[in-house]
């Protein structure tokens, strides 16, 4: 009798369940399709049986809500890699995360060729101190096997308090045998926006993620590099991962007319929706580098392919990651959340950049150039940089502030060096100028 009972419960529950995604068939696709609606029902009905088959017969004894739940996580794998169910807490650390400040490693990570893959480490986290790339692909997290974890949930095993250990197990195409990484997490504090002037007339401006409020962040950057009297501009999107669509047209109207197209989204339906610049008190005309590489992905390759539509910039760096599509944020009763793919992205010539990414005009490797080392005259040990700069003990404040200035130089210069990718942008807008300036007789 008390079997019964339960079974009884079961179907209920089954029963309740399917009713209500038919009515949900129904409503959203009119009373007209009621043909879709009944097969529907069909199909669910094999879902009942085999949800009341598991409760009655599984070894042990589990609930109800963790057996649909694993359901939906099932459907929404079978779609693609960037669709997802998110439970309330995962739906909430969603949310705090696109305002800049969360808690874990400092991992953007993807989906490609069915692997867990890391688009690019966050600037000043634990993984970017470690030493994890681009490219890496994660085939085990402490020691739990990637393969069959869905993006979100990739994503919650590396997350946790702050102070706590985990172990990555990486894949890296230039080395033979996988590496292990212990990293500690910590809270990340990601500042979107961050720029300098190089060489004294080029400004360099990097956008690490696309927050809520990187666009104005941005464009307060500019106004103060517009004020030091800039030259030209490099825009770094480098190991950008992308974030938000709103904050990528608000980053690109900056630099185009109003009215000209950013991006435009095209779902199954064919419905074309286009994002346009709007007015803005003032948009920026500096002769722009913008530097991309195979960690750019999503929101930074809508702003890198409306600079090269539009003629507003050039290209340089490496294809990046071709990640075209659009997730859509649906929130659910309990307080979950849906990311589901509604959508893919178009560039302003109309060309879809999933799973292609944008080609730079100018592809360059990050190849280190080598330089030969100048040896120190003065005393001190054999080998010395020629960079390094000797402070005496006791200085004045005018004196230590110069020193200062010359040892800031001194790294600026260091870290040209090694960055090829952004001498090379340097070199191109300085011989611009030169042309630029070229005046017939």
């Amino acid at each position: 009798m008390m079997e019964k009972g339960r079974f009884s419960k079961v179907w209920l529950t089954s029963f309740i369940v399917m009713a209500t995604l038919v009515l949900g068939v129904v409503i959203g696709k009119g009373l007209e399709k009621t043909g879709h609606a009944s097969e529907t029902y069909e199909e669910l009905k094999t879902f009942a049986e085999v949800l009341t088959q598991v409760k009655k017969h599984y070894v042990e004894e589990t609930p109800t809500k963790d057996l649909i739940h694993g359901a939906v996580r099932g459907m929404l794998a079978t779609l693609d890699p960037h669709s997802s169910y998110m439970t309330p807490d995962m739906y909430k650390e969603m949310q705090v995360e696109t305002r800049g400040e969360f808690g874990g490693l400092g991992i953007q990570i993807g989906v490609k060729d069915r692997r867990i893959t890391v688009i690019s480490p966050i600037e000043d986290t634990p993984a970017h101190a470690a030493g994890i790339e681009s490219g890496d692909v994660i085939i085990k997290v402490d020691d739990a096997p990637t393969k069959d974890l869905t993006l979100m949930e990739a994503v919650q095993k590396m997350r946790g308090p702050k102070g706590t250990k985990v172990t990555l197990t990486v894949e890296r195409e230039s080395s033979k045998t996988p590496l292990q990484f212990t990293l500690i997490r910590d809270t990340i504090k990601i500042q979107s926006v961050r720029s300098r002037v190089l060489d004294e007339r080029i400004g360099y401006v990097r956008i690490s993620q696309f927050q809520e409020a990187t666009a104005e962040d941005l464009g307060r950057e500019l106004a103060e590099l517009k004020e030091k009297n800039i030259q030209g501009l490099i825009l770094d999107l480098r190991n950008n991962p992308g974030g938000l669509l709103s904050a990528a047209v608000g980053v690109s109207e900056q630099f185009l007319e109003s009215d000209k197209l950013v991006v435009s989204i095209k779902g199954r339906d064919g419905r074309k929706d286009e994002y346009r610049a709007r007015l803005q008190s003032e948009h920026y005309e500096y002769p722009m580098i913008v530097m991309v590489n195979q960690g750019s992905a999503s929101a930074s390759e809508i702003v890198a392919a409306a600079m090269q539509d539009w003629g507003k910039a050039v290209i340089i760096g490496m294809t990046t990651f071709g990640k075209g599509s659009v997730q859509t944020i649906l929130p659910l009763s309990d307080g979950s959340g849906l990311r589901l793919t509604t959508a893919k992205y178009y560039t302003p010539r109309g060309e879809s950049i999933h799973n292609v990414g944008v080609k730079p005009d100018i592809v360059i490797e990050p190849k280190p150039i080598i330089v030969a080392q100048e040896k120190s005259s003065a005393a001190g040990n054999p080998g010395e940089d020629a960079v390094a700069v000797s402070t005496p003990e006791k200085k004045g404040g005018t004196e230590a502030s110069e020193d200062k200035e010359k040892d800031l130089k001194a790294l600026e210069a260091e870290f040209m060096k090694k960055d090829v990718q952004l001498q090379k942008a340097i070199e191109l807008l300085k011989t611009w100028k030169v042309f630029k300036e070229l005046r017939p007789l």
